[in-house]
């Protein structure tokens, strides 16, 4: 059923979304560049290790735990192979694919663990090429992320107390899904408005460590898959909901006016899934700069990190605020706590999901340290800077140094070899060896496949462990 058209000539924000539903709908797999392309398998096969990992949660578990047994479903559970609604495949795999804190930022801002969720969700029982696939996941991050930069960027919206990645992700999703269905300009636009309506997410869990930042993601997957059913059916959604009106999106998020040029500035030439990142340390995306610089001090000057005394750091209120506590426990809470990133990495030498394990967050060596490091707030710092380190040595020698972009940025990105050894990691935290290289034969031969059943059926094997990771 055909939806009747968003008006395109009344105001800004229906003309600027007209333009960015027309060009979701209409992107072909034979627009992209290859170099854009080359990424976006980069990112799906990251995403796809985070998730399968993910699935040896206690909050996958929780999750998957409320959906009610099925015979038979459109969608599969990763990891269990249950049955499932493609609604609720998205939200139990959008949870697994972002609750180890490993998916990719800079999108939506974790536009991974929304997008991939919802398309995948989306192709079962139906017969998907890989290019369509393909497409689908760079329209996904192509809206979320320009939804976020209208909306006056991360800072500003997540100042605000939202958390992207539910809010504008959600959007993203939708559009993801319209594309991948083959939804034309005017349904994409009323799934991308309706489902405005599913955006939340709120920053509240970051006071006590609790765990529903780890359900957003799941939540916008299910939201712009349900968004999308309810476009095709014909449900309409509101036109002016990117306008300066009362209810619109940007005066109810960011109680700001939204800058709608952003959906279109570059619209086909710049491709934001460019700009994303990749995370190999298993942390919020604002202390990898942190961990870069010890890193980097210690391969600069050949000493041992346990020569280490002292560590002061500065960064801005933003940061502070959000990842400034020597949390330990809960797990959620540790994996936001910058003090915590850096002590792990100088005693156990990396910060990658092992080294979050309960018994090495509670390495004595680790308490130790975090009571040798100074967080303060630097009011000259903008919200996004990357914090400054002083690091003292037991010789008394001291070193500063502030990284500008982490590991796994654009600017300077993780070796294939690093990303191979990752995804191989943490998919084998769920698949046998060979399930893990089936896995990534098939992502690396997406352009190729005609049908993209035979990669949703190998993430679906699994066990659940019986003891998930904490």
């Amino acid at each position: 059923m055909s939806s009747e058209p968003i008006d395109a000539a009344t105001t800004p924000g229906s003309r600027a979304l007209a333009r960015l539903a027309a060009f979701s709908a209409g992107l072909r797999f034979e627009d992209l560049p290859d170099a854009v392309v080359a990424k976006t398998q980069v990112h799906l096969l990251d995403t796809l290790g985070a998730a399968l990992a993910g699935t040896r949660s206690r909050e996958f578990a929780l999750v998957a735990g409320v959906i009610e047994p099925r015979p038979t479903g459109s969608a599969r559970i990763w990891g269990l192979g249950r049955a499932a609604s493609a609604r609720e495949a998205a939200l139990v795999n959008g949870v697994a694919a972002h609750v180890f804190e490993l998916d990719d930022t800079g999108g939506c801002d974790h536009s991974g663990a929304v997008v991939v969720p919802a398309v995948f969700a989306a192709a079962e029982g139906r017969m998907v090429s890989g290019r369509d696939l393909l497409a689908a996941i760079v329209v996904g991050y192509e809206v979320g992320r320009r939804l976020l930069e209208a909306s006056g960027g991360y800072d500003r919206h997540n100042g605000a107390g939202w958390h992207s990645t539910g809010t504008c992700g959600a959007v993203g999703a939708a559009a993801a899904v319209a594309r991948l269905w083959g939804l034309d300009a005017a349904e994409t636009a009323h799934a991308m408005t309706i489902a405005t309506s599913f955006a939340s997410g709120l920053w509240a869990f970051i006071h006590d460590g609790a765990q529903t930042k780890k359900i957003h993601a799941g939540r916008a997957a299910e939201g712009g898959v349900l968004a999308a059913e309810l476009a095709r059916a014909g449900l309409t959604g509101p036109s002016r909901v990117f306008d300066e009106v009362w209810g619109g999106f940007f005066r109810s998020f960011d109680h700001a006016e939204g800058d709608v040029s952003r959906f279109t500035a570059d619209l086909g030439d710049v491709f934001k899934i460019m700009r994303v990142s990749l995370k190999p340390y298993a942390a919020c995306r604002g202390v990898h700069s942190a961990i870069d610089a010890v890193g980097d001090v210690l391969a600069d000057t050949g000493r041992a990190g346990a020569e280490i005394t002292w560590i002061g750091v500065k960064a801005s209120p933003f940061l502070v605020d959000m990842c400034g506590k020597p949390d330990v426990e809960p797990l959620a809470a540790a994996q936001m706590s910058l003090p915590l990133a850096v002590a792990l990495r100088i005693v156990h030498g990396e910060a990658g999901l092992s080294s979050y394990a309960e018994a090495k967050r509670r390495d004595p060596r680790v308490r130790a340290l975090l009571d040798a490091i100074d967080v303060s707030v630097d009011p000259t710092q903008a919200a996004l800077d990357e914090p400054a380190l002083t690091i003292r040595f037991a010789d008394g020698a001291t070193f500063e140094r502030m990284v500008p972009r982490a590991s796994g940025s654009p600017e300077r990105p993780m070796p294939s070899t690093a990303i191979e050894a990752k995804f191989a990691e943490l998919a084998g935290l769920a698949l046998p060896a060979d399930g893990v290289a089936e896995v990534a034969r098939l992502v690396a031969d997406l352009p190729r496949l005609a049908d993209v059943a035979p990669l949703a059926a190998r993430l679906a094997v699994g066990n659940p462990p019986a003891e998930p990771f904490r």
